[in-house]
């Protein structure tokens, strides 16, 4: 069965005010992606066309130490998703030392975000050469930019939005615990990081919710536990997952 989370209306004076933000931001800030659009071999619109049928996909979303990762792995051995992050593919597009990735290194460099369509397009190509056409996308979107970038770009929407719900004081314990050998895995920046992430991500899950697509996960318990939470979210899909 569904599980559908309940209206996020509580959220709204946040959201209004990072919208307004977010606006008068994007039109101060450098059309930087221009030089990017001609680096990727891409259609500029259009359906993912993989080669059996509409792709599957889902987001995951979730704060720093939410698990969404352990959680991640779970669902890929389950069933049967491609795995893709953000993150991931703009470090191996860098590591491939082609001029695409250079010119996402001299970005990163002059302390600017790397334009939602450039991220786009390498998960659209990832997602274009992959023979799976069931995609678990980690960590993305991480904001209303990003989520806009993705629909447009794809002209689709997720047909799940997971959303790990973690109180504060259990993410900063798990990340200061975890000793990853990060140097932004201290308590100042972990707090820093965790504002972020609810500036960014709370416009993002309440569309989603609005739109009935968002599954919220109580993530606090055992792995197993929270899982036991997932299964019966892609029960709804069995069949299509197995036809994939």
């Amino acid at each position: 069965m569904w599980r559908r989370a309940t209206s996020l209306a509580s959220f709204s004076p946040l959201v209004s005010s990072f919208k307004s933000s977010f606006f008068i931001q994007e039109a101060s800030r450098p059309k930087i992606w221009e030089m990017f659009t001609t680096g990727i071999p891409l259609q500029e619109k259009g359906n993912i066309r993989p080669k059996h049928g509409a792709p599957f996909i889902t987001f995951v979303l979730g704060g720093p130490g939410s698990g969404k990762g352990t959680q991640c792995a779970k669902i890929v051995d389950t069933y049967g998703l491609k795995h893709l992050s953000a993150g991931d593919l703009l470090r191996k597009e860098i590591a491939s030392d082609s001029e695409y990735g250079s010119m996402i290194l001299n970005t990163i460099r002059l302390g600017k975000i790397v334009p939602s369509e450039v991220t786009v397009k390498l998960l659209r190509k990832e997602m274009e050469s992959s023979d799976n056409h069931k995609f678990l996308i980690d960590g993305f979107p991480r904001s209303e930019e990003n989520r806009i970038a993705f629909e447009e770009i794809m002209e689709a929407e997720p047909d799940i939005v997971l959303f790990f719900n973690c109180p504060e004081e259990e993410m900063v314990k798990r990340v200061l615990s975890r000793n990853q050998g990060r140097i932004d895995d201290n308590l100042h920046t972990v707090r820093k990081r965790l504002k972020v992430f609810e500036e960014l991500n709370l416009p993002v899950i309440e569309h989603y919710a609005k739109r009935g697509k968002l599954h919220k996960i109580d993530a606090v318990g055992t792995v197993d536990e929270i899982f036991e939470q997932v299964r019966p979210i892609f029960a709804a899909y069995e069949r299509r997952l197995k036809e994939s």
